[in-house]
């Protein structure tokens, strides 16, 4: 019971550090060995598995949907510090260069191994983000509709 609840409060803790820009402690808590997959073939999506590409991401995230930030919802966590399950559900919202605001809810399933994290599946509602995302290159950031970046 200890546990899981210093597992949720450090999840918590990782999405007000994304909130207040700092996604690098994100990339930072990844395994050596690990696999990021975020559903869908649009600019955020496709499957990262090394830092660099990490960073690119997240890179992107803040170009495309400046100022999105995360309000954690739910917090589910399950196994020892070996194998560790965590399911997320938080709510994104930002302003859209369009002035329309971008809302979606986001699931994230995560594994840690031994206090890092070595897989994350990421879904969230794709026409809503799609949506976001064409309003974001209508306005001229045509890194919108990149290609997915990719190991």
């Amino acid at each position: 019971m200890v546990y899981t609840r210093i597992v949720s409060a450090k999840v918590r803790a990782t999405f007000d550090r994304i909130n207040d820009g700092d996604y690098r402690t994100m990339v930072d808590g990844l395994a050596p060995s690990f696999q990021y997959r975020f559903h869908g073939d649009h600019a955020l999506g496709g499957v990262r598995t090394t830092r660099e590409s990490m960073l690119r991401w997240w890179e992107r995230v803040v170009r495309l949907l400046p100022g999105a930030r995360f309000e954690v919802q739910d917090v589910l966590v399950n196994g020892g510090p070996w194998n560790t399950r965590i399911a997320v559900r938080s709510l994104v919202s930002g302003e859209l260069p369009d002035g329309t605001r971008y809302e979606n809810t986001v699931f994230q399933f995560m594994t840690l191994v031994w206090g890092r994290v070595s897989s994350v599946e990421t879904v969230e509602d794709l026409q809503v983000l799609e949506r976001a995302l064409e309003a974001v290159a209508a306005s001229g950031v045509e890194e919108a509709r990149a290609a997915p970046i990719i190991d």
